[in-house]
């Protein structure tokens, strides 16, 4: 039994043990009571006579039921204190304390941690949803969209029925023919095209080169190409699309290039092919390759389910749900056009057939005998492309297509298709 100090109540010293088991001399227990009862508590005596038992009285046990509903009551606070204090009060009092700079953040790009792209262009434009990126695409599905490279040559495409054109400095032939490093066009002539027709007005900007489609987003163009025509800036890595405003539309030799392109916010898709050569043949390559994978996926899809498909993402390094939707659709999830060596109506017919959207035409319009006339030719052979009467009028008496490449001929170094990953 533990000591029971009373100091001052019997004279003692202050923490002096008035009874102890083994005291020699215990005081007498009627003194321990009358001092316990003049405490407030209450003592039972019992024997042995130096033992002296002790028990909480009546007021101290009314105190107890009081505080264990306090302590219920905070312990059932507690945690919404906690929330309320991280949400409201200690972002404020941090944000007191270490204000925040404004600044311009870049987005990371999708492939790894790196940074490539604005998420506030030079602009500052509101960030368009990819639903409405998308849905300019499908205005434009069924179309041709020619290259120019001046104000004359883009009023010529609109006459002859284009759904755009194709703002740049030199067409894909004369850059392979001089070599050299090509860029985005000077942002004047750009501006003249954009004066000279009431069409959309698309420009080329090279790969992982953001600041060129800083500048061509603040022109204001209704789209950008990241192309591989152009020498790439960038070895390794693609702009991050999503934080622009404009939408932007990208190269494509398979399905995993394809979505690649796409989860970085490309809201249009083009067959790479090998632009400048007049040659289709890399173009069908490319679209073929492009159906087969996606009718892979789709078997894997029903066959093996969500395990093919992961192991399938995977292959393609690719996200898991855009392979699953692309499955689902049976087709790519966006608008996908045609390009690289389309010359002729037979050549945009066949694309169409193939299933493309829509085509791209660069060299093989300007570099042929009258421009004019093909160009007439092509857009109304897209808009018939199962009709083989139309086809057989389209391509008579169009006059000296280009003279073109054989792209076998070619080394792969000067292949442009390779560009990108």
């Amino acid at each position: 039994m533990c000591a029971w100090t009373l100091a001052g109540d019997l004279g003692c010293q202050p923490g002096h043990p008035i009874i102890a088991p083994n005291s020699p001399s215990p005081l007498p227990r009627a003194a321990v009571a009358a001092a316990i009862e003049a405490r407030g508590s209450r003592a039972v005596l019992a024997a042995p006579p130096s033992r002296v038992t002790l028990r909480p009285s009546p007021r101290r046990a009314l105190l107890r039921p009081s505080y264990r509903a306090t302590q219920a009551r905070f312990n059932l606070l507690l945690p919404f204190t906690i929330v309320f204090v991280q949400t409201f009060l200690l972002p404020s009092t941090l944000l007191t304390i270490f204000p925040l700079t404004p600044h311009r953040q870049i987005p990371k790009m999708t492939n790894n941690d790196a940074q490539n792209g604005s998420a506030a262009p030079a602009t500052d434009a509101n960030k368009s949803s990819f639903a409405v990126k998308t849905g300019l695409a499908q205005m434009l599905k069924g179309g041709v969209i020619m290259d120019v490279t001046s104000a004359e040559q883009a009023r010529i495409a609109e006459e002859a029925g284009a759904c755009a054109v194709m703002a740049l400095e030199r067409v894909p032939a004369d850059i392979r023919r001089d070599g050299g490093v090509a860029r985005m066009s000077d942002p004047e002539m750009i501006s003249a095209i954009q004066a000279a027709v009431t069409i959309p007005v698309m420009a080329k900007a090279r790969i992982g080169h953001f600041v060129e489609c800083q500048i061509l987003e603040a022109l204001g163009v209704d789209y950008i190409d990241e192309s591989e025509v152009l020498t790439p800036a960038d070895r390794e890595h693609h702009v991050d699309k999503s934080g622009f405003s404009v939408p932007f539309v990208c190269g494509c030799r398979n399905l995993g290039e394809a979505l690649r392109r796409i989860s970085e916010g490309a809201a249009m898709i083009r067959t790479k092919g090998e632009a400048g050569t007049g040659d289709v043949v890399e173009a069908v390559t490319h679209v073929k390759t492009l159906a087969r994978d996606i009718a892979r996926a789709k078997a894997v899809l029903a066959n093996e389910g969500d395990n093919g498909l992961r192991q399938l993402a995977r292959e393609f390094e690719v996200d898991l749900d855009l392979l699953r939707r692309t499955a689902e659709l049976g087709r790519l999830p966006v608008v996908n056009f045609a390009a690289g060596g389309v010359a002729t109506p037979a050549d945009a017919a066949l694309m169409m057939q193939l299933g493309c959207d829509g085509v791209f035409v660069g060299s093989g319009i300007f570099k042929s005998g009258d421009p004019a006339k093909r160009a007439r030719a092509i857009v109304r052979a897209v808009t018939h492309y199962r009709d083989a009467k139309v086809l057989a009028e389209c391509s008579s008496g169009l006059g000296e297509a280009m003279v073109g490449i054989n792209c076998d001929s070619m080394k792969p170094e000067e292949k442009m298709a390779g560009r990108g990953w």
